[in-house]
């Protein structure tokens, strides 16, 4: 599970029952995979444990292909935290990157939001459904209701280490075959987003730190923890999204680089992809229209998560 030198940042919620242990563990398990895979991680673990500041995961965002048969999507992915009490808090569209996508919130306002967004293919050119279409003609099976019953069984046990790693599974097995290199490039000139998709799955693409959390002058805004990182040798997105003052503001490191799985030639083989970014996230505060009270910002904003999209593009292509 989760490094006895690095514990996850779910650890630190206030958990009221089984199931929340449960959930923060599965948390915990995907972000250790995460950040031995995203060097940039561990720099900034360094930065705010010097600073003597605190992280607090804002969100964590996947991404899917929306698809008829088999049926997959948002919902391949969300099942498996509905399940575990998160509900759909807000909804996005993304004319030009043909994305739709759902954020979702857990009644423990300590968990991170998750955004799962979905390529809408029918909007893709023919060969490019062609060629995803390939590929999730062999998808898994679609998680047993069995599975997702046990999820939601207020007696689930936060340590059935066999539960966990099936749930884990679910996000960090492809749920199909090695994809042709070929495929993942032509994918690419298209959608650099499907491209990803192919290649890693519904792998987590990205956490979030939360600037708010971070409690110490010298790491109190974006544009600090930005300089801090930039400081400590980590390259950064050139621009921030969001203005001083405005309800949300979002920049990241670059993206990690890891080998994926293809197939060329009839034999698995191993490529250099794109795989995730460290985002950072300032939330202001809003008044809510029926109550009149001031609070701060949860959701997202469209036009900034299109920019970000983008920082899983293959430099180059």
């Amino acid at each position: 599970m989760t490094s006895k030198y690095s514990p996850g940042p779910h650890s630190r919620i206030s958990l009221s029952d089984d199931r929340e242990r449960f959930a923060a563990a599965l948390f915990d398990r995907l972000w250790e995979r995460y950040r031995t895979r995203v060097s940039h991680v561990g720099v900034y673990e360094r930065v705010i444990r010097d600073a003597g500041a605190t992280f607090v995961n804002d969100h964590i965002a996947f991404r899917t292909f929306a698809w008829q048969r088999p049926f997959a999507g948002i919902g391949s992915v969300s099942r498996i935290f509905e399940a575990l009490g998160y509900v759909p808090a807000g909804c996005y569209h993304f004319a030009d990157k043909h994305l739709s996508a759902i954020h979702f919130q857990h009644p423990n306002g300590e968990f991170p939001k998750l955004f799962i967004s979905e390529s809408k293919t029918w909007e893709l050119s023919e060969s490019t459904r062609e060629i995803i279409g390939r590929s999730l003609a062999a998808h898994r099976e679609p998680v047993l209701l069995e599975m997702l019953a046990r999820l939601a069984d207020a007696n689930l046990s936060p340590n059935d280490d066999s539960l966990l790693a099936q749930a884990a599974a679910v996000i960090q097995e492809r749920p199909w075959p090695a994809p042709e290199k070929a495929d993942v490039e032509t994918l690419n000139n298209e959608s650099q987003y499907a491209a990803w998709v192919l290649v890693h799955g519904y792998e987590v693409n990205h956490f979030t730190s939360l600037i708010n959390s971070h409690g110490v002058a010298a790491l109190d805004d974006i544009e600090k923890t930005i300089a801090a990182l930039q400081q400590a040798g980590v390259p950064m997105k050139a621009e921030i999204e969001g203005e001083r003052g405005s309800k949300l503001r979002q920049s990241a490191t670059e993206a990690a680089v890891i080998d994926v799985a293809v197939r060329e030639n009839g034999r698995e083989t191993t490529t250099p992809w794109t795989y995730a970014y460290f985002e950072l996230a300032e939330r202001g505060e809003i008044t809510d229209g029926e109550t009149g009270r001031r609070g701060r910002f949860e959701g997202f904003l469209g036009p900034q998560a299109t920019n970000l999209f983008e920082m899983t593009r293959v430099r180059g292509k």
